[in-house]
């Protein structure tokens, strides 16, 4: 699995705060965050070339998790090249416009895909149809199996996605924005949580796990 939390314009310091894990195999090769391309800050994966996270100059946040899924889909090209796509763009809404023809002119395995910028926060899915939902201010948290409690697990990953479910559930009730919490607060308590076996959200085993663990917040300054 992969988890990514978003708090959206809870912080006045930092309007666009991230905290994810990556889950990948062990074997799969990547590089940490860097000059991923002109303007772009993002680690790289180092099979495919794309990203799973990652900000541009123009203050937009593109992150990707997998998408578990009942449909066969054909995954003619890396989930990770759409977020380096989306990353070209300047805003939120025109890298849901370019993620929309792609996935209108390529076959993508399912994904979870999302975009914010200071002005909008938009949450794209894709199980062979793109559906795409703005969120409103507050703390949002995407599994596998969907995001902030709209929830599908597939018939033959039943139990791992109920855990992912209900993982998702109490991270997002224990990562609701405190009274006079700083943006640098909620990001130390929100890497707590993402290293918390507990929930479920950091995972090893069986050449398999979280390889990588992110903590962002983008605001007037910059990124930290």
């Amino acid at each position: 699995m992969c988890t990514l939390v978003l708090a959206y314009r809870v912080f006045d310091d930092a309007p666009v705060c991230v905290a994810a894990n990556r889950d990948e195999s062990d074997d799969r090769p990547s590089e940490p965050p860097g000059r991923f391309a002109p303007g772009v800050v993002a680690p790289r994966d180092g099979r495919a070339g794309g990203t799973w996270l990652g900000y541009n100059a123009d203050g937009l946040v593109a992150a990707v998790t997998n998408r578990w899924t009942d449909a066969d889909l054909p995954a003619e090209r890396s989930r990770g090249l759409l977020v380096a796509d989306a990353l070209d763009a300047p805003s939120a809404t025109e890298a849901a416009d370019q993620v929309a023809e792609a996935v209108r002119e390529t076959g993508y395995a399912g994904f979870n895909l999302v975009l914010a910028d200071a002005a909008r926060a938009l949450y794209l899915e894709w199980a062979g149809a793109l559906r795409v939902r703005e969120w409103e201010p507050g703390v949002h948290v995407v599994v596998n199996v969907g995001a902030d409690g709209d929830f599908h697990v597939p018939d033959d990953r039943a139990e791992a996605g109920r855990r992912q479910a209900d993982g998702a559930r109490r991270a997002r009730a224990d990562l609701a924005a405190r009274a006079e919490e700083s943006a640098a607060e909620w990001r130390e308590r929100a890497g707590a949580v993402l290293a918390d076996h507990d929930y479920g959200v950091c995972v090893h085993g069986d050449g398999f796990g979280t390889r990588s663990s992110s903590l962002l917040g983008l605001g007037p300054d910059g990124a930290d």
